[in-house]
């Protein structure tokens, strides 16, 4: 009898690992990503030459005084916008959150009228978030010109219909005893929610928050990329100009920007579990919101601004053009495939990057790989992808490489606190057994944390497919180089279907991967 039995699961295994490349084989061929193109001389001579003019760092003193200007319009618009989408967003939490109903605080149920109204909000909450940000300042800038106003709106629309679902979801998840004891009492349901709700859920609101904050950050700063003001604006110049000096200074202005927000919003998250800190972080909000809009007004007073124009151009998108079948189903399968591709990419590099990053290499390997992990991550995705259509050219290959770069980078990371916070034991005792490094690790961590894993890559997913969607406006192919070509040629019922498309496919999506979470328990 053989000392060492064949792995039962092997055949299972095998059998999946061959389903998974089958159905990844069509998306080389869609997206025209061929591997073979990154070890191509002509384009490593073209990169290295780009990346040369890196070096030395554009410091002079009225690009450093642009700089710190466009900085400091970039935070502002991401605090104004913030705040608008918890002005929009709260008020659509209200509405349509179960926790404030009649019925479930204990008294009759709701007109059927109101569960309708509800209904309505809910679609459109749906419509504001399944919009990519990138893609409302596209619109915006088109119907109200150039500048932060775009940028402010469009975090504002998309923002607001995520703040609200969370809200709602939120009030819903608090223990509902005190809320219905006060309404059984004869408490208004405004009563019921500023004093059975409102101290339950305030900490877990300002928390989501102020992470909404950090992600508003990084949004503002690529939506120069669509003319919308902040540093995106100046790279998307120095990107075009080819100014390497200039790029290497801004992209470590995008990086010190995301490692200050991060900063910011962990520490208050932090706070917020002492009473002083939840009383003071709204305080220092007001604070910070009008500070920005007082320096972004002098820009928005001079802008023009006509609100009937807004009006004018939402109305030259109905109704929307039904004569491009063929073309949208061609750019949602390019993306659905520029997605897929980047994701598979980015597990493999990220699960190869996470066992140095989880310190299973010594102290030296583990800084290097989480500084790498840090920089991938901190680039978006917006702006990997101009940079790899110098690598690869334009079109989706290079929509996949900027997804595989800024993927390995989140799922890296998440991979690595995965590996520390799982438990070491299965794998010692097959290193005691006398199993090597490599195997122990396979039969013994590797189990216990695969499905945690794919959950993370399945939810990344979603995200890449939203990216995906916009990748497009700096010529990496998908439905946003169709969206950004029909908004340059005023087709805005083109644009629209494209818009419907998006929203389809992320939805389509997002109801995938959730089944398939739900399916690994």
């Amino acid at each position: 009898m053989s000392s060492h039995p064949r792995d039962p699961a092997r055949w299972p295994r095998l059998l999946t690992l061959l389903l998974c490349l089958a159905l990844l084989a069509p998306s080389f061929s869609l997206t025209q990503f061929n591997p073979a193109t990154l070890a191509n001389p002509d384009s490593w001579r073209t990169m290295a030459g780009f990346v040369a003019g890196f070096f030395p760092m554009a410091l002079q003193a009225d690009f450093l005084r642009d700089v710190a200007r466009e900085t400091i319009t970039t935070l502002a618009s991401a605090t104004a916008g913030i705040a608008l989408a918890m002005l929009l967003g709260a008020p659509l939490a209200l509405a349509t959150s179960h926790a404030l109903q009649r019925h479930l605080l204990g008294g009759e149920r709701p007109a059927r009228l109101a569960g309708w109204l509800a209904s309505l909000l809910r679609g459109l909450m749906v419509i504001l978030r399944g919009i990519p940000e990138i893609v409302w300042a596209l619109l915006l800038v088109r119907a109200v010109g150039l500048g932060s106003l775009p940028a402010v709106l469009a975090i504002g629309l998309a923002y607001g219909g995520m703040l609200a679902k969370v809200y709602a979801e939120i009030l819903e998840s608090q223990t509902p005893g005190l809320a219905s004891a006060l309404y059984l009492q004869g408490a208004s349901r405004w009563q019921c929610l500023l004093y059975g709700l409102w101290p339950q859920a305030l900490p877990e609101l300002l928390s989501y928050s102020v992470y909404r904050w950090e992600c508003a950050i990084r949004a503002s700063a690529v939506m120069g990329f669509v003319g919308a003001g902040g540093v995106g604006q100046l790279l998307d110049t120095s990107l075009k100009m080819l100014n390497g000096g200039e790029v290497s200074t801004l992209l470590l202005v995008f990086l010190l920007l995301v490692s200050l927000s991060e900063g910011i919003s962990l520490l208050s998250r932090r706070a917020l579990g002492s009473v002083t800190a939840t009383r003071m972080l709204p305080a220092l909000g007001l604070l910070a919101v009008a500070a920005s809009v007082l320096w972004l007004w002098p820009g928005w007073r001079d802008s023009g601004f006509d609100s009937s124009a807004i009006v004018r151009f939402a109305r030259d998108f109905f109704p929307p053009a039904s004569d491009m079948l063929t073309e949208i189903g061609h750019g949602m399968v390019e993306t659905l495939a520029m997605s897929g591709l980047g994701s598979v990419l980015a597990f493999m590099a990220g699960a190869v990057l996470a066992m140095p990053a989880a310190g299973r290499f010594g102290t030296a390997a583990k800084w290097l790989s989480r500084l790498l992990l840090n920089v991938l991550r901190g680039v978006p995705d917006l702006l990997w992808a101009s940079i790899a259509v110098l690598a690869v050219g334009l079109g989706p290959a290079a929509g996949v490489l900027a997804l595989a770069l800024h993927t390995t980078g989140v799922l890296g990371r998440l991979f690595a606190e995965t590996l520390e916070n799982a438990d070491p034991e299965p794998e010692l005792a097959l290193q005691q057994a006398g199993a090597g490094r490599l195997l122990a690790f396979a039969y013994g961590q590797l189990p216990t944390v695969f499905s945690q894993w794919l959950a993370y890559t399945l939810y990344r997913w979603e995200n890449n497919i939203r990216s995906a969607t916009v990748l497009g406006i700096v010529g990496a192919g998908g439905l946003g180089q169709q969206l950004y070509l029909a908004l340059s040629l005023f087709q805005q019922h083109r644009a629209a279907s494209l818009i419907i498309a998006m929203l389809l496919l992320s939805w389509a999506v997002e109801q995938l991967s959730r089944y398939c979470r739900q399916r690994m328990g």
